[in-house]
């Protein structure tokens, strides 16, 4: 008896050893694919015992019995996520496990290009195939009300960046994100802001951040355009900037900005109003915001673009007219508005 009972203990431990191995084994092994990746749709619902035996039954794991075993032996039986899951042929089933309990889901992206429009930012997101779409057919005043924004004007209130999200995101939960990020951004700028500067509140900083964005070619001069608008400001000249005409002309605009164009009295026309537009003209970022709150000494008013995205800063305006001429009259002096309009536009 005594032997029968010590050859049952010897074949229990042996088999205990066994599946013990067994199961750590069926941890350990990688994910059997034919190919090197595939996306897997746990649908809300689901039970982790249906997704188990669902893999079994197309030969991407082995075993479905010990997986569940591990959810239970580590109460991660109902911590299942729902969601979209990239299974490749290098992922354990252990690793898989973890995955979907703590909902490491697919994250699709989006980028927000600095100096966007709204506009351009909304046709964006209605385009963009992970993301579900309910504002397509809103206005932009429909969209700010929707997003709890009412009475705010739609331009600028969204930080360029690189966001990442899960399926099926919707395209107002992604705008909420984009607007804190901007609010959380502006308000920290705001607090660390250079003293004595001209701004009211920082919704003027947001707006001079985003003339700030259209008008620089090259990120190393934006504090000295800044600079250059902040000193006109302060001696009560037009900011003479050619990005909010544009923007102020809306759909007319058909990309070649004439004499006219610069006469036509809009709110948005710095050639023929004085301080800072009403709004924003576009989505600017973080630099920008900075540089619009940290602008560079100097006595430049006026500079010009030499074509190359650089510009040539001047301090006077017979300086400006040189340099308009040399870099975009290609030499050959002829009348322009600094020369022909200078009393209308800078008194």
């Amino acid at each position: 008896m005594k032997k029968i009972i010590a050859v049952s203990v010897f074949v229990v431990l042996v088999l205990s050893v066994w599946i013990w191995s067994s199961y750590q084994q069926t941890l350990e092994n990688t994910l059997n694919l034919e190919v090197e990746e595939v996306d897997y749709s746990i649908k809300s619902g689901s039970s982790l015992s249906f997704v188990i035996y669902d893999l079994a039954n197309k030969d991407i794991i082995k075993h479905p019995r010990y997986l569940l075993w591990y959810a239970r032996l580590n109460g991660l039986a109902n911590e299942m996520k729902a969601g979209d899951y990239r299974l490749t042929n290098k992922l354990t089933t252990k690793e898989f496990l973890d995955d979907i309990f703590n909902g490491k889901v697919i994250q699709y992206s989006l980028t927000i290009i600095e100096g966007w429009s709204f506009k351009q930012l909304v046709e964006v997101i209605n385009k963009h195939p992970q993301i579900e779409h309910s504002i397509l057919n809103l206005s932009e005043k429909e969209i700010m009300d929707k997003l709890g924004l009412t009475g705010i004007h739609h331009e600028g209130q969204f930080l360029p960046d690189t966001y990442h999200f899960p399926k099926q995101l919707t395209d107002l939960e992604f705008l909420k994100r984009a607007h804190s990020s901007m609010q959380t951004v502006l308000n920290d700028e705001w607090d660390n802001r250079a003293d004595n500067l001209i701004y009211k509140n920082s919704y003027e900083a947001l707006i001079m951040a985003s003339i700030i964005e259209k008008e620089t070619g090259l990120a190393s001069e934006r504090e000295q355009i800044s600079g250059v608008f902040i000193r006109r400001l302060n001696k009560k000249m037009r900011l003479q900037t050619d990005p909010t005409v544009i923007y102020g002309m809306g759909d007319i605009y058909k990309g070649n900005l004439r004499k006219r164009d610069l006469e036509r009295d809009t709110p948005y026309n710095t050639y023929r109003r004085r301080g800072l537009p009403p709004t924003p003209i576009a989505l600017p970022g973080r630099k920008a915001i900075y540089a619009a709150l940290h602008p560079a000494e100097g006595d430049a008013l006026y500079f010009v673009s030499r074509g190359d995205g650089s510009h040539v800063f001047s301090a006077t305006l017979k300086e400006h007219n040189n340099a308009v001429i040399k870099y975009q009259l290609k030499g050959r002096a002829r009348s322009f508005s600094s020369y022909k309009h200078k009393k209308k536009t800078e008194d």
